[in-house]
């Protein structure tokens, strides 16, 4: 399955690979190699969503270990929310974040946060509070099972793990944070070739998709 996207006046198919459901632990390279190796062409780019990279890493939380303060409750009711992705609207999830940038950090991040907003530079929330917490995933209850009591962690190490797929398998590698709301490159191996403003709006669309499609891989090929 493949969809195409002109940028700058620059044609790129966007194939999808579809798998398994991948399961915690299993080994990232050995998926790869399984699903995209036998399609991918030397002057193509892989696209992997981080979340699948988290759960190869067992880099997860499950519900049950979240205990939900009244400051997640309380910052939950003031994040933006969206008609088709449940972001940090849960405040399991949003106490995740709490938990890795630690209370005092992220009641920094409520009160500048906030002041900064007030004068029209919205976002600084998540800057301020650091840790890559932005890209936490999960507790989403239009997910597949198990993945709706887990909440995905940022992955480990995101540009070793590109750079290592590339010298192993020789596949041109990006790790992006996808969903409904936006698309952001989280790291790239050296041999990539397309600036990241390029690649961002290539995958601005989600074309993963964010329920059962079991399509953590996307083969960008320039036309």
């Amino acid at each position: 399955m493949s969809s195409f996207k002109n940028v700058n006046n620059r044609e790129f198919e966007r194939i999808l690979i579809k798998t398994h459901l991948i399961g915690f632990g299993e080994n990232l390279q050995t998926i790869i190699n399984q699903y995209v190796s036998p399609a991918y062409k030397d002057s193509d780019t892989l696209a992997i969503s981080e979340k699948v990279v988290s759960v190869c890493q067992n880099n997860m939380r499950h519900i049950s270990s979240v205990k939900v303060s009244l400051l997640s409750k309380i910052i939950t009711k003031f994040v933006k929310k969206y008609p088709n992705d449940i972001g940090f609207s849960l405040p399991a999830k949003m106490q995740v974040a709490i938990d890795i940038s630690g209370y005092p950090r992220m009641i920094l991040a409520v009160i500048l946060g906030g002041i900064l907003k007030f004068f029209g530079k919205p976002g600084y929330f998540w800057k301020i509070a650091g840790n890559r917490v932005s890209e936490i995933d999960g507790f989403n209850p239009d997910a597949m099972y198990p993945y709706t009591e887990y909440a995905i962690l940022p992955p480990k190490n995101p540009t070793e793990t590109c750079n290592n797929i590339e010298k192993n398998l020789q596949i041109k590698t990006i790790i992006i944070d996808g969903n409904n709301i936006n698309t952001e490159i989280i790291a790239k191996s050296d041999g990539v070739s397309i600036d990241n403003k390029t690649l961002r709006s290539i995958l601005i669309d989600n074309p993963m998709g964010q329920d059962d499609e079991l399509t953590p891989f996307i083969i960008i090929r320039k036309i």
